[in-house]
């Protein structure tokens, strides 16, 4: 083959502003379709939820028509009553599995296995004990105050119920908010200078079970579980059913990053299972065995 001339070459060497239309083309491309992906699903989601809205609403109407419109009823006695069945009923159900070792099927989906199987009943009622505190003598007063702090900044009405897109912001916005909060107030939790006298207890459970997500010092409790979620509420001035549905999708989350499986369609809990064994924040990628791998044991 004849060798190519400098000039032949440099006609075939590629336009410098060319390529940049052409990535400028695709990346427009690529912003547009997302763009109209995003506006087909919103459509979507907001027919469904304009479909359902009426059904929803009028749910919303005869709940409200038993229990009454107000404040202190809903915010205060609504909200207690809420949590607590929502922790106790979900977190049974994994109680269930720990005290029975049933379903089999499901241990395979254990992240340490032979921990807690079963557990131990006298541990498990020093959990309930401490969780019913946490719960009433701490609870209650600090939804007394929420409910002051809320009055302040202004309750929503209670009759209607928000929009599709505005309960999405505010979810977003909860999830932010409590995501910081409660990851600084852990960091200082692990302070050495204070680590032993109040976080301690809750890392008593080197392998969690799901209903230790709240078993620990009155303390912590009000600044690691119950502040956090509270925030994007406080800042968002939101409606009461929202805060409801923040508070139970926040409890579950919790429930299941203590439960001590990784059950399918689930997020994984491993992180934070192998932050209460090896009492070490993850902050990488890295998968907790990989970057935490156990000690080789020595051949005698």
């Amino acid at each position: 083959m004849e060798r190519q001339t400098g000039s032949n070459l440099e006609s075939q060497r590629p336009n410098v502003l060319s390529s940049l239309y052409s990535v400028l083309f695709i990346l427009s491309s690529l912003l547009v379709g997302f763009a109209a992906f995003r506006n087909t699903l919103t459509w979507h989601l907001q027919r469904f939820w304009g479909a359902s809205g009426d059904f929803w609403q009028s749910q919303w109407d005869k709940f409200l028509d038993i229990t009454g419109e107000d404040d202190f009823t809903l915010w205060v006695i609504g909200t207690t009553a809420l949590t607590i069945f929502v922790y106790w009923f979900f977190g049974g159900l994994y109680t269930i599995m720990d005290i029975t070792n049933k379903p089999a099927v499901l241990r395979k989906y254990k992240i340490q296995p032979g921990t807690n199987e079963p557990v131990d009943n006298k541990r498990l009622m020093e959990v309930i004990v401490t969780v019913l505190f946490n719960q009433f003598v701490v609870g209650i007063p600090m939804s007394l105050l929420a409910y002051k702090i809320m009055t302040f900044r202004g309750i929503v009405p209670n009759r209607e119920l928000p929009t599709f897109h505005w309960v999405l912001l505010e979810l977003a916005v909860c999830i932010l908010v409590e995501e910081v909060g409660f990851y600084y107030s852990h960091r200082f939790l692990h302070s050495k200078h204070i680590y032993k006298f109040i976080h301690k207890q809750h890392h008593e459970w080197t392998a969690p079970i799901s209903v230790t997500a709240i078993y620990c010092h009155p303390i912590e409790h009000i600044f690691s579980n119950v502040l956090p979620p509270f925030l994007g509420v406080l800042i968002m001035g939101s409606h009461v059913a929202t805060a409801w549905l923040w508070f139970s999708l926040a409890i579950l989350s919790t429930l299941n990053a203590h439960s001590g499986y990784h059950l399918p369609f689930f997020p994984s809990p491993e992180a934070h299972d192998f932050h209460h064994l090896k009492h070490i924040m993850m902050l990488s990628f890295t998968p907790p065995r990989e970057a935490f791998p156990d000690s080789p044991k020595k051949s005698m």
